[in-house]
């Protein structure tokens, strides 16, 4: 894939309006491509944070979980169950 990449976007309305205002003169941005970068860049650093969070919440209950519950698998069967559970 090649370094950068040219999309078009269409936007009317009050999307439109709402972009306009946030680039210019007026706004916190010089261009519409630099806004549309920032906002995919918040994007991927809010989804990156929020698996971040389940790992460190499923991580919580495993340490939580009594030592009993605890059992060996192998590296096959847990292999397995993560394929089950995402549905691969």
């Amino acid at each position: 894939m090649p370094g950068t990449m040219t999309m078009t976007v269409r936007l009317s309305g009050t999307l439109r309006d709402f972009v306009a205002a946030n680039v210019g003169e007026t706004g916190s941005y010089e261009n519409i491509s630099e806004y549309i970068r920032d906002l995919i860049r918040r994007d991927k650093e809010r989804s990156e944070s929020e698996t971040f969070e389940r790992l460190k919440a499923e991580l919580a209950r495993a340490f939580a979980a009594p030592d009993d519950s605890y059992h060996p698998l192998s590296a096959s069967e847990v292999i397995a169950k993560n394929k089950a559970r995402t549905g691969a």
